[in-house]
């Protein structure tokens, strides 16, 4: 049954860290013009040299710039929920997402309703131009069914249990704050670490199919490695995550028998490609979790976000 905004009375922030992506951009301010939910939005950017500053600051009143050096993952949206607290829940969207109707928002934040829900993850659709490799993924991570998990759900779910993702997603605030707020020495994953620690403390996670964004990505494989590499790295480091959950072993599985299945003989064509993508994609996650032996300057190479390993972070203790 879906629960109207009226009233849970929440107030809400949406926030956006934005770097050099105007062209996007402006899709995902037009669709946030139209949502049905009331909300202040604040949007963050690193220094864009593209438009992007020009572009928000023409439309949105609520502006931080920070140098792009320093811009964290987990530390840039904290620092905007630091700057911004007292609202009771936090929406968070990428530059290069934008919501599928007007009701998006609202429908994000109905699971709210249950007093126990700490974060909810919405539904992303592929863009309209994504390859079917790229489709796969994102109707297979994000179902139609919705869902509230605890930590009772581990066994059965295991790593899908904190799933959660940042291009579309929302924390209540009281939760949030529970749990230290978002960290600043991931490299990646922060969606999930703040996930796994709400979930470890009683809080419940949900999923919610109704409310839809467009956001998919046409990666290369060599995109795809950097990027599994630094999913292994972050596994690696936290490595709590998969003691409490499990591992990503039989999910890596589960996906590769799916995407077969959804390419079909019809794109036989592309069965060599997903296999060898696959491949690439276990092997660069393996190597990231065995980072601790590699040099920075390697893991400068094999990483997507290079950044972060010019940070204080880079060396774990």
């Amino acid at each position: 049954m879906s629960v109207s905004l009226e009233p849970l009375k929440l107030r809400i922030a949406c926030i956006v860290p934005t770097y050099n992506g105007r062209n996007d951009l402006v899709r995902l301010l037009d669709s946030l013009e139209h949502q049905t939910a009331s909300f202040d939005l604040f949007v963050v950017d690193s220094s864009s040299k593209d438009g992007t500053q020009e572009l928000v600051s023409a439309r949105v009143r609520n502006v931080v710039t920070i140098p792009s050096s320093q811009f964290n993952h987990g530390g840039t949206r904290q620092l905007m929920v630091s700057q911004n607290p007292n609202y009771d829940v936090y929406v968070f969207l990428t530059q290069d997402a934008y919501l599928e109707d007007s009701r998006a928002i609202e429908r994000l934040v109905e699971p709210f309703s249950n007093e126990r829900v700490g974060a909810v993850c919405g539904r992303q659709l592929p863009h309209h131009d994504a390859t079917p490799l790229a489709q796969h993924a994102r109707f297979f991570n994000y179902p139609e069914r919705s869902k509230v998990k605890s930590l009772a759900d581990a066994p059965a779910l295991g790593i899908k249990t904190p799933f959660m993702s940042n291009s579309f997603s929302a924390y209540r605030g009281k939760a949030l704050l529970e749990v230290g707020g978002f960290p600043d020495h991931v490299i990646l994953s922060e969606d999930m670490f703040v996930a796994a620690r709400m979930l470890l403390n009683n809080w419940k996670v949900a999923y919610a199919g109704g409310a839809c964004c467009r956001h998919s990505h046409n990666y290369t494989l060599a995109e795809e490695f950097c990027r599994y590499f630094d999913q292994g790295v972050f596994h690696a480091r936290e490595a709590w995550i998969r003691q409490n959950f499990g591992g990503a072993g039989g999910e890596g599985l589960r996906y590769v028998k799916s995407e077969l299945k959804f390419l079909g003989v019809s794109r036989l064509y592309l069965w060599p490609s997903a296999i060898v993508r696959n491949a690439c994609k276990l092997l660069a996650y393996k190597l990231g979790q065995k980072e601790q032996q590699l040099s920075i300057g390697l893991k400068k190479k094999l990483g997507m976000y290079k950044g972060y390993w010019n940070s204080p972070f880079a060396e774990k203790n």
